[in-house]
């Protein structure tokens, strides 16, 4: 660890030297100053130079008589005694009564009282307040006052109880990645003897909630060094040049406390890429703090112990000049944990929730496909919470596959009541969703149906669950999946005769599914492997923007329209080869209202 210096002695220190000084002086010798001034004298001898008329004023007091003589050049004290003729005798001598203090201090110390120590008092508590104000401000010569100079990172000293990569499931290959910084940071001479250096920076990458911030605290529990977090947007100042000042402190801190870590979340917010023009205001104040940060990390060497992480959602629009090599010289993807990750983040969390032990968890994440590890934490306690809504003492395996449809489709809406024709064209249009899936050769096993309506705006839904994750999906799967979509909107057609507003969002996705399949995958004869859209902010939803002309864009509305047309009349196909089944498994649903996935094989395969 490098060495801190230490710090110069405080302009304070010697004020308070000197006023400690003052105040012994004051203490030991200004009494005895003050002493010599008074002298005393017995009763007598003031009796007698009363009766000789030689007192000039006199003042008596409860305890003692302060006298001068006629020229008021000495003071005399003396004490007080039971002599009720004294005021005439004093009368009769010509002494002058006053009711002032007779007794004064000398020169030195009415100069001492007078204007040494209101200076001196002012001065100290001057100098106290403005160094407080320097220390809240920023620290430092330079710094100004609110805390806008000071980068406000929280520091996390390193502790044996820190988060460990144990404590960090579903993102073994992240993981594999950050142990290399923990083990530099632990034997260092290693890396030196060959000439190797540690990145700079590392950058992680991936949507929200798969642990990136998890994961930087995981690498400082490893290594057991300090840990400073700060997020980006916590640079950003209403006035120029204070972020670049923060990042300043923030380093200055790190290298004090070498080795150690510096965490940046949410980096986008400070380094995104520079526009050409010229800027004013917040976005002027971000490019100098993007400038400073680049300084900064150029600052050190790469075997300086200051390792830097940050995070992002949106690697793409970070500054070109903050992921070159000798800055952020290592990309790390966070991304969605897979089937054998899901259940192992299940795990974890269920460890602090009390279970009935026979929970299957590769059940829960397989119904979880697609789930952040964050989300798979709020499952975990949505089962918990269900479990003390019904007054049991441990969560079941019921709990939670009630949660994840919680976190799916919302809770259930108990004030929703349908009217015995909505409910039965909700039956149809889920079993017809339910029907297409299981007559085709390519779609994902049927697990749960119902017509509860939830708090998402949902009637009811159809859940499918994979038997695995897939990472590839032919045009064929695609294709089948879409006329999924198209299966409730066809069984209202067959038996009903009529459409409902229940299809809205099935509609959405297969339109988008189908505008995919020919923009982006490249699964049109007509445009071949020519791709019309890229995906922008991919972590983050995946906005699409097309990059064609607008006879090209109507060509292409045109073909979408076309597949999902004919997805949709294959969907009604279906439906009316199986027309006995689709009623007994409506009649079925709407009786029951919720039914398994093996309920619905069971009538299908009768």
């Amino acid at each position: 660890m490098n060495e801190i210096k230490r710090p110069k002695t405080p302009l304070i220190f010697y004020y308070l030297i000197v006023l400690f000084v003052i105040m012994l002086v004051n203490a030991l010798v200004m009494p005895r100053l003050a002493e010599r001034a008074v002298q005393e004298v017995d009763y007598g001898t003031f009796m007698s130079m009363t009766e000789k008329q030689e007192i000039g004023k006199v003042q008596i007091q409860s305890n003692q008589i302060l006298f001068t003589n006629k020229d008021n050049s000495t003071v005399y004290r003396t004490g007080l005694m039971d002599d009720p003729g004294l005021v005439e005798r004093l009368y009769a001598s010509g002494a002058e009564f006053t009711s002032e203090i007779i007794e004064q201090a000398s020169p030195l110390v009415s100069f001492i009282f007078s204007w040494v120590l209101p200076i001196a008092i002012f001065v100290i508590l001057g100098q106290f307040l403005s160094r407080k104000m320097m220390d809240k401000a920023g620290g430092g010569p330079g710094s100004l006052m609110f805390n806008m100079g000071k980068s406000n990172a929280r520091v996390y000293v390193k502790s044996s109880d820190g988060i460990r990569f144990s404590d960090v499931e579903g993102v073994d290959e992240a993981e594999n990645n950050l142990a290399e910084i923990v083990d530099y940071l632990h034997n260092p001479e290693k890396y030196r003897e060959i000439g190797a250096t540690m990145p700079k920076g590392v950058l992680l990458v991936g949507p929200p909630g798969t642990g990136k911030t998890m994961l930087a605290k995981a690498v400082a529990g490893e290594a057991n060094v300090p840990f400073f977090s700060m997020s980006g947007s916590e640079f950003v100042e209403m006035f120029v040049g204070m972020g670049a000042s923060k990042v300043r402190d923030l380093f200055r801190q790190a290298k004090e406390k070498a080795p150690c870590i510096v965490f940046i979340d949410e980096i986008d917010a400070i380094g995104q890429k520079r526009s050409g023009g010229s800027q004013i205001g917040g976005n002027d104040e971000r490019e100098q703090t993007l400038n400073q940060l680049l300084t900064e990390m150029d600052g050190f060497e790469g075997n300086s112990g200051v390792i830097i992480l940050a995070a992002t959602n949106r690697p793409e629009s970070l500054d070109p000049a903050l992921t070159r090599p000798g800055r952020f010289d290592r990309q790390v993807p966070v991304e969605l944990p897979d089937l054998k990750g899901r259940e192992a983040i299940l795990k974890i969390h269920a460890k602090k929730i009390k279970t009935t032990g026979d929970i299957d968890y590769s059940v829960i994440a397989r119904m979880a496909s697609g789930a952040s590890g964050a989300e798979l934490a709020n499952i975990v306690n949505e089962a918990a919470l269900r479990a003390v809504r019904d007054n049991r003492k441990a969560a079941t395996q019921e709990d939670f596959e009630a949660s994840i449809e919680t976190v799916i489709a919302g809770y259930e809406k108990k004030s929703a009541i349908l009217s015995d024709k909505e409910k039965h064209i909700v039956a149809y249009h889920e079993i017809g969703h339910a029907l297409v899936a299981a007559m085709q050769t390519h779609s994902a096993p049927v697990q749960k149906i119902t017509i509860i309506p939830r708090t998402s705006g949902a009637l009811g839904y159809t859940l499918q669950v994979d038997e695995g994750d897939h990472y590839l999906m032919s045009k064929e799967e695609l294709e089948n999946k879409i006329a999924t979509l198209t299966g409730g909107r066809a069984a209202e057609e067959l038996v009903f005769g009529s459409v409902t507003t229940g299809a809205s969002n099935d509609i959405e996705q297969a339109t988008k599914l189908a505008r995919s399949m020919v923009s982006r995958f490249g699964m049109s004869e007509d445009f071949d492997m020519v791709a019309m859209a890229t995906v922008q902010d991919k972590y983050l939803g995946g906005d699409t923007s097309f990059s064609c002309s607008d006879d090209t864009q109507t060509k292409i509305d045109a073909e979408v329209i076309a597949l999902v047309k004919q997805q949709h009349e294959k969907a009604s196909k279906i439906l009316a080869d199986n027309r006995a089944r689709l009623d007994e498994l409506a009649k079925y649903l709407y009786e029951k209202e919720s039914i398994t996935g093996e309920e619905f094989m069971k009538i299908l395969n009768a």
